[in-house]
């Protein structure tokens, strides 16, 4: 498969397809492109010649493809959602520099229902439902988790704690004087939930379940429950699971004309940055994180750990225009 026929389907350049396939740095071309790109090189399973580059480097040539399925635990693909989209960018990316083959993306339904596909490891993005991870543990032994919430299961998993981030987006949000602080996202078995109560229990502030809004974090949700919360009022800021639901609520906002209410997301997606005004997030680092998984599944894969490991990546404050403090009158 050629770089010819990549840039054919995705509409660009084969220099510019040589440039995002052998440069992980997001400055190679715009994010559109190399998301075309990769999606590009995925349909074709296109895989670089890389015995000729271990030839080259002196190295023996790898005795055969590893084969990876991807397990998109929380949504059907990982392009329904803009985090995990990102994720699942990097996670290919690494997949291509290893040269390991993306044997296929399912859903966690899709795995409850058929059982996993064969293959040499399994990725899965996000929390999968304990039913469907039992399945999946019960035939593999190659799976590494990557996302914001631990499991109780006996896989390898990156992280970056959710309850971390969510404790850091309340403690800004409490040092600019903030005291009525609403919630929007997911509550059950939700690290994010948690960290945002234990901000309120560590400040002695009361949990009013007036201010949680219990959604599936998305951008339409997120609008919805901003349009709610802000018919009851009594609240100065709202704290956002992710950053695609502080975008919906961004949106609600603005068409009800109020500006005097702070929102602070989780996450750092590119659309944070490009809104107006630009949302104060907690950037999770999506693409070390995907990276790291793919590392981490190969090593297991050929023999390199045996006991379970749980790499943890910290988070940090992006600080933009969406967060001012309380304001007057409020």
């Amino acid at each position: 498969m050629s770089l010819k026929e990549i840039a054919r389907l995705a509409g660009v350049s084969p220099s510019t397809v040589s440039r995002v396939l052998n440069n992980t740095s997001s400055n190679c071309a715009s994010e559109e492109v190399r998301r075309r790109i990769w999606a590009a090189a995925n349909q074709l399973q296109y895989q670089p010649n890389q015995a000729a580059r271990q030839l080259r480097q002196g190295l023996a040539a790898s005795p055969k493809t590893l084969r990876l399925v991807v397990v998109a635990a929380r949504f059907a693909t990982p392009e329904a959602d803009p985090f995990f989209a990102q994720l699942f960018r990097s996670v290919e990316e690494e997949l291509f520099a290893s040269s390991a083959l993306l044997h296929g993306v399912i859903s966690s339904a899709e795995l409850l229902k058929q059982g996993p596909p064969e293959a040499d490891g399994y990725l899965l993005l996000g929390r999968c439902p304990s039913e469907a991870l039992h399945r999946l543990c019960e035939q593999a032994e190659n799976i590494v988790g990557i996302g914001r919430n631990t499991t109780d299961f006996r896989i390898d998993e990156i992280i970056c704690s959710g309850q971390q981030a969510a404790l850091m987006a309340m403690e800004h949000l409490l040092s600019l004087g903030h005291r009525r602080i609403a919630y929007i996202g997911g509550c059950s078995y939700e690290e994010r939930f948690i960290g945002y109560y234990e901000a309120l229990r560590h400040h002695s502030l009361p949990l009013d379940q007036h201010l949680v809004q219990d959604t599936d974090q998305t951008g339409p949700s997120g609008q919805a429950a901003m349009a709610q919360l802000l018919e009851q009022g009594g609240f100065t800021a709202v704290l956002c699971a992710n950053d695609a639901t502080a975008l919906g609520a961004l949106e609600a906002l603005a068409a009800s004309g109020h500006s005097d209410v702070d929102v602070i997301g989780i996450d750092n997606i590119v659309a944070a940055e490009q809104v107006t005004p630009a949302l104060t997030t907690v950037h999770i680092p999506k693409e070390e994180m995907g990276r790291a998984a793919v590392r981490l599944l190969l090593d297991r894969i050929r023999g390199g750990h045996r006991e379970h490991v749980r790499m943890e990546f910290p988070c940090r404050l992006v600080l933009r225009a969406s967060c001012k403090g309380p304001h007057s009158g409020k």
